[in-house]
């Protein structure tokens, strides 16, 4: 039982109806309570019901809807003018960010800009200011019809990206190389409204994964990532800490300060996305959060001891912090097997892997009669492999062979025939 006057952590937007996102924040909780910390959760009222078990590690559960502008912070001055009293305010999902910022800044408790949280969020406009300070950006424009997107590509060289202005996960992201292409990009886009045509940058992709201390971004490792061929971005491997030469870290963790500081970011977890190219390091999307794709888990193998969410909790209960413990020492990869696109018959092998015991987590969607959708993003994950090993690069072997050993039996899908 905690006591009333203990810490208390304000967890905007708690959970989202997934496994990984109830383990993200169950995981952030149990390093709260860890903490002595008291837990109020906020989230909209069909999600709190989703998520049973999140509300059962909290000492309170209220409906806010963190997507309403303004309603978050706006419940949260209510709360402290009737006597509550909220120490830390934190959130994990992608699209509460800005309310967490705005709580923070209503009750006067550290966290980011509303307005740099709100430019991050808006890719084009993350893409602008990093820009005019000098870092390397794909060229970009923002469109808000085909026309313009046409205009773009007609004044450039591709291949290029068509992409949401705001969206997470490779949602509605697809690479063209002509304008014949884009009629089937711009369907792909989730909903309607502006969009972004960017240019596609040669050159393999990562991030780094970190956290705000004393206000200044502190790199806890980089993340190799492997990704299947174009049109889309679907993510087939990670592995931490990313295999790159000493010399090509140091430069990516350089910019990757330099640019959280450029956009005034400050406080919590972060994700930074990037390429290296013959140029040098091209900066992608940044985000005030934790990475997904159950990096959470694989981060806190290869730093023996690492609570990540318990970082930024100490952080602003101003306990000491020693970042020389805050280094790789092992490594981990992971795998989202690409199964072929049909009905599943059969899986084969699944067993195995879940008796592994270097296995740190695994995680299937499907089962026997299910349709497999093309791979084209997050939302098409059917299964997962993470192991931990004693060097990145005995990871990967291993997550491989076992993705490998793995068999998913498909069969095409028939549909019948269309009424004349």
């Amino acid at each position: 039982m905690t006591d009333p006057t203990d810490p208390c952590l304000l967890f905007v937007g708690g959970a989202g109806n997934a496994t990984l996102a109830v383990d993200v924040v169950e995981t952030a909780m149990r390093q709260a309570r860890a903490r002595g910390l008291r837990i109020h959760v906020t989230n909209q009222e069909a999600t709190l019901a989703a998520t049973p078990t999140v509300g059962a590690l909290a000492d309170a559960v209220s409906v806010v809807d963190f997507e309403r502008p303004g309603e978050s912070a706006a419940w949260a001055r209510e709360q402290a003018a009737a006597g509550a009293k909220f120490d830390i305010v934190f959130g994990v999902r992608e699209m509460a960010q800005e309310a967490v910022a705005e709580v923070a800044d209503a009750l006067g408790r550290p966290g980011n800009p509303p307005h740099a949280v709100h430019r991050v969020r808006t890719k084009d406009e993350a893409r602008a200011a990093l820009a005019a300070a000098g870092f390397l950006q794909p060229a970009f424009r923002v469109c808000e019809d085909p026309a313009a997107a046409v205009e773009f590509l007609a004044g450039s060289t591709g291949p290029w990206v068509v992409k949401p202005r705001d969206a997470m996960g490779s949602e509605g992201v697809t690479r063209i190389d002509s304008r014949a292409e884009l009629d089937d990009a711009l369907a792909f886009l989730p909903g309607e409204g502006a969009f972004i045509v960017e240019e596609f940058i040669e050159g393999p992709e990562y991030s780094a994964e970190g956290v705000f201390i004393d206000g200044v971004p502190h790199v806890l490792a980089i993340t190799s990532k492997e990704l299947l061929p174009p049109p889309n971005f679907f993510e087939t491997e990670y592995v931490i800490p990313a295999l790159l030469p000493e010399a090509a870290r140091l430069d990516i963790e350089k910019q990757v300060v330099a640019a959280f500081a450029e956009l005034e970011l400050r406080y919590g977890q972060f994700h930074a996305e990037l390429w290296l190219t013959e140029r040098g390091v091209v900066l992608g999307e940044f985000h005030v959060r934790n990475a997904g794709g159950w990096i959470h888990r694989m981060l806190a193998h290869v730093i023996p001891g690492l609570e990540w969410f318990g970082l930024v909790f100490d952080d602003v209960l101003g306990r000491p912090i020693d970042k020389e413990a805050l280094k790789p020492v092992r490594g981990s990869a992971i795998r989202f097997p690409t199964p072929p696109p049909g009905r599943l018959v059969a899986i084969e092998g699944w067993e195995e892997v879940l008796a592994h015991p270097a296995l740190l987590h695994a995680e299937l969607a499907v089962a026997p009669g299910d349709i497999i959708e093309p791979h084209r993003s997050v939302e098409n994950r059917v299964a997962l492999i993470a192991v931990g090993a004693d060097t990145p690069a005995e990871a990967q072997k291993l997550v491989r062979a076992l993705d490998a050993s793995v068999r998913f039996i498909t069969e095409p899908v028939t549909h019948p025939p269309t009424a004349p």
